[in-house]
């Protein structure tokens, strides 16, 4: 159930033009729009938007985006994080606004989103749980969460095989050096 709704100050509790401060294009209700969340949801993922606005424009551009995503641990390249305002910026201004930044996790929910995407590790990486349960009930809730725990527990052991592989092979490299010094040795001799 909903709770006490959101601040005065918040796009949350009133209706919001989308667009530059002022000069909006159409107005757009987060809570109307992205029904899917509840209003907890909403507040979580405004905050985090906000945290990252640093220009307190409205936006998250492309710096903006390079930031969020190093301190998510997750930094990715220029081409990337353009490619990542690509995939949800519906009026190519090239930042996302807050109804795109919304997308992010709308396509999250959905599993729209690549496993090796820069917005997947966005959504993943920023703690904001955005399973839902919608019309299809607590089963498929449940499923849809196992699923997701699943994948993330799969992703971690892929990892942890890439760095067991990787410290195999360092190992395997110090030993041939050693063979091969060794095999120097008894040539000089």
């Amino acid at each position: 159930e909903p709770g006490p709704g959101p601040g005065p100050g918040s796009p949350l509790g009133r209706a919001g033009f989308e667009g530059s401060p002022g000069g909006g294009r159409r107005v757009f209700s987060p809570a109307g729009e992205f029904r899917e969340f509840s209003r907890r949801q909403l507040r979580d993922m405004e905050r985090l938007f906000r945290q990252y606005d640093a220009g307190k424009d409205g936006f998250i551009d492309l710096m903006e985006l390079k930031l969020m995503m190093e301190k998510l641990g997750a930094p990715q390249t220029h081409l990337g994080l353009k490619n990542m305002i690509k995939e949800v910026d519906e009026d190519l201004d090239s930042k996302l606004s807050f109804r795109e930044f919304l997308l992010i996790f709308r396509k999250a929910a959905a599993g729209e989103l690549q496993e090796d995407s820069g917005l997947h590790a966005l959504a993943r990486l920023s703690e904001i749980d955005v399973s839902t349960e919608g019309v299809k009930g607590a089963k498929n809730f449940f499923e849809a969460k196992g699923q997701a725990i699943h994948d993330a527990s799969r992703f971690e052991e892929e990892i942890k095989a890439e760095q067991e592989e990787k410290k195999k092979q360092a190992e395997e490299l110090k030993q041939r050096k050693a063979a091969f010094k060794e095999l120097q040795s008894t040539f000089k001799q």
